[in-house]
């Protein structure tokens, strides 16, 4: 069993007093891909923006690798807020990519993600190019290098902003909801995608409200309602064999 590569501890948030996570407790390990479910307003996209300090929690701990995320730990408690210049270099080793595909609508696909590694990791043009190319062959999308976005369907958007997210080879990709804003038709090229990446090895945590996906690409399901963790387990466990009420109500309703 590998070792986990993100663990979360105690996470709680708070927005104008109401508690919307209350103590997430969460490992996910190298090489394995976790699938959050639940129902609008059950903390999952929360969950995440901590995860990627694009929220302060108010309390509790998120730890990638030995890197306690946020903040500065002396004698073992966290002492301080890191900056946000020091955050955004932890921000480096999380992948993130977003229900609406946040592409620059005046750069093309290459340039959207040549980006990162030049700006970010220094590469030079040639490399940065060579790694782009080699993500849009791997997404699909190497003929469409030099269109804009406003040229590519929602499907097509959302895979390169699959590639820019692993452009800089991070150790986590969290997927936020990513077919969510995607005609129905458009859904499976995303998906595909995405289990390829879970097949080969990737580390992925991912709040859908794709079930299918769930089922079949995922290591690990985990059920959140009411800022908590439910049930988690197989997905033979949660989906078929789920100890809660709750979580059996989800499903009967989800999946029809």
């Amino acid at each position: 069993m590998t070792q986990p590569i993100l663990r979360i501890s105690g996470l709680r948030k708070q927005f104008s007093g109401v508690e919307v996570l209350k103590g997430i407790d969460l490992e996910v390990r190298v090489g394995e891909t976790v699938a959050i479910l639940g129902s609008s307003g059950s903390g999952k996209s929360t969950l995440l923006r901590c995860v990627n300090c694009l929220e302060v929690p108010s309390g509790g701990s998120i730890w990638l690798g030995d890197e306690l995320m946020g903040y500065r730990q002396e004698s073992g408690r966290a002492v301080r807020r890191l900056t946000e210049s020091q955050i955004a270099v932890q921000r480096r080793k999380v992948g993130m990519v977003f229900q609406n595909f946040n592409l620059f609508p005046h750069w093309t696909v290459l340039q959207n993600i040549a980006d990162g590694p030049r700006s970010i990791l220094k590469l030079s043009k040639a490399e940065a190019i060579e790694r782009s190319m080699t993500l849009l062959t791997r997404v699909g999308l190497a003929d469409r290098a030099h269109a804009y976005p406003r040229q590519l369907s929602g499907g097509q958007q959302q895979r390169v902003a699959i590639a820019r997210a692993l452009a800089l080879e991070p150790a986590v990709l969290l997927f936020d909801e990513p077919t969510s804003a995607l005609d129905p038709e458009n859904v499976g090229e995303v998906t595909d995608v995405m289990a390829a990446l879970a097949a080969s090895g990737a580390t992925m945590l991912v709040v859908t409200h794709e079930l299918g996906f769930a089922r079949a690409a995922a290591d690990r399901v985990v059920f959140m309602d009411g800022g908590v963790i439910l049930e988690q387990g197989t997905p033979t466990e949660v989906f078929d064999h789920s100890q809660q009420a709750r979580t059996r109500e989800f499903m009967r309703k989800t999946l029809v």
